[in-house]
């Protein structure tokens, strides 16, 4: 509990900064503005930001004919979870990733590079989809979701607020205090994305070990998804770095100051905390062999040249 009231904390600061820099820029006409802003900007998150950040990534739908292996593993794990089968879609990116979204259980969706499928045997992308069902579980999906709009909202109130020169009156914002709010406004919401984010992805990779089962699994997965993340651009990603937070390990190449302000917690903490509970595990952890390539059909080559069972 002590989790969600501090992320409630962090979400009601990012819809407060939201309103300080409409103030800043617009006085008290300003403020009202954009509480009225970030009031719609929720409610429109709540019921459409699932559709806009699958659109963002050019996820298309795949369904148990398209990816037969993949939909059944993940039904599996649903049950696991005592989840509703959530919809399953596939971004056409190199880079091994994934994430989850939707406001609940009955409206979530899980959404796979072909970069993991390719490159990943099926135990870790049993681990990868267990952690994206946990986030659906704790209701993380929608924080994420609501977090990522706001964030670009107020970099764009702030971009806007600087060209159109702030409110009109005497106490309105010089040029050079228009540039540090433009400046700094989308760093304090980056700051507090990193908060949220860092807050769910730990208690999602205990809860996914629990549900694959398998926490060496979901290790692994992690090892590799760092190693992939370093060696691919997300194109997507780089051009909506607000929804960055909402993938399985960080997808920004670092292009700018990502790793500064990362919004994932390190890899090799997350690692270690899956092997000492894995240790912890009664009997010790599962001993599962490592298939040498995923059934979805491992390829050397940047983007699949052969027709894969997602069609």
């Amino acid at each position: 509990m002590n989790g969600y009231l501090r992320t409630s904390i962090l979400l009601a600061a990012m819809t407060a900064l939201f309103v300080a820099v409409g103030g800043a820029l617009g006085g008290r006409g300003g403020m009202a503005f954009a509480f009225v802003i970030a009031c719609a900007t929720n409610l429109f998150a709540w019921w459409n930001s699932d559709r806009m950040v699958l659109r963002m990534h050019n996820a298309q739908p795949i369904g148990p004919q398209d990816a037969p292996d993949l939909y059944r593993m993940t039904e599996r794990l649903a049950a696991n979870a005592n989840l509703p089968m959530p919809a399953l879609y596939l971004i056409h990116e190199d880079q091994p990733n994934a994430f989850a979204t939707g406001r609940n259980p009955e409206n979530a969706a899980v959404a796979v590079n072909t970069g993991l499928l390719n490159r990943m045997p099926p135990e870790e992308v049993e681990g990868v989809i267990a952690h994206e069902l946990a986030h659906i579980r704790n209701r993380d999906t929608l924080i994420m979701t609501v977090t990522a709009c706001l964030a670009g909202a107020i970099g764009m109130l702030a971009q806007f607020g600087f060209l159109f020169g702030g409110h009109r009156d005497n106490r309105g914002p010089g040029p050079i205090v228009g540039l540090l709010i433009m400046l700094l406004a989308p760093l304090g919401a980056a700051i507090v994305q990193m908060a949220i984010s860092r807050s769910r992805e730990y208690e999602a990779d205990r809860m996914g070990a629990m549900i694959s089962g398998n926490p060496l699994g979901l290790a692994r997965a992690l090892t590799r998804l760092e190693q992939g993340r370093q060696g691919f651009v997300n194109q997507a990603a780089e051009a909506n770095p607000a929804t960055a937070h909402m993938f399985i390990v960080n997808p920004l190449a670092g292009l700018r100051m990502d790793g500064l302000f990362s919004t994932h917690p390190s890899t090799q903490n997350r690692v270690q905390a899956l092997v000492q509970m894995a240790n912890s595990m009664p009997g010790g952890p599962p001993q599962r062999p490592t298939a040498a390539a995923s059934p979805w059909g491992a390829r050397p080559a940047s983007r699949p040249t052969q027709r894969g069972p997602w069609g």
